[in-house]
């Protein structure tokens, strides 16, 4: 009785090794652009799929930028059918046993920036994920985005101006008043 292995393995196998390569920095990215976990691995998975419909025609040096788009457009779209509803809560669940006060503090710092993140448009959060988490310069993030270098530059000054006066950076910079202190 002859194995159907052949059945089973991918049909372009350079596909399966660079989506298992590439799959933990494209939910990292999915998830500073959709803010939920879950959002994240499924934006992946979508774009993905996408993406291999078109992976025998895609040029071996432009698959970055391609999957890249490809994750940003899938959650422009994501975000216009307003499918989703978020839930977020507005504080973290206190934790059981934290061991190392240095993260806790993390956490909190990655929940602050996970909010103000979601407080921003799309296009904002989009611009913002790519300058500062991809490291893209501004005209990569212009390419993925169709749009002008000035246009992402001025999403990403409004981003951040946002950002800085949002509460739950404004409530990090206020200082601890010491016990016994004037206000």
């Amino acid at each position: 009785m002859p194995h159907e292995t052949s059945a089973a393995l991918p049909e372009h196998p350079d596909f399966a090794a660079y989506a298992g390569a590439a799959w933990a920095r494209l939910v990292r990215t999915a998830l500073l652009l959709t803010g939920d976990f879950h959002e994240a691995e499924d934006l992946v998975q979508t774009t993905l799929a996408k993406v291999y419909a078109r992976w025998g025609r895609l040029p071996p040096d432009d698959v970055d930028f391609y999957v890249r788009r490809s994750l940003v457009n899938n959650n422009i779209s994501r975000t216009r059918r307003r499918r989703v509803t978020h839930l977020l809560m507005p504080f973290l669940p206190e934790r059981v046993h934290q061991s190392d006060q240095g993260h806790a503090e993390s956490v909190e710092s990655r929940a602050a920036i996970t909010e103000a993140l979601g407080s921003l448009s799309t296009r904002q959060r989009t611009v913002l994920v790519l300058r500062y988490w991809e490291d893209l310069p501004e005209t990569a993030i212009a390419e993925v985005l169709n749009c002008s270098p000035g246009t992402v530059k001025t999403h990403a000054r409004r981003g951040l101006e946002a950002l800085r006066s949002h509460p739950a950076f404004a409530a990090a910079e206020r200082p601890h008043p010491l016990p016994g202190a004037r206000p």
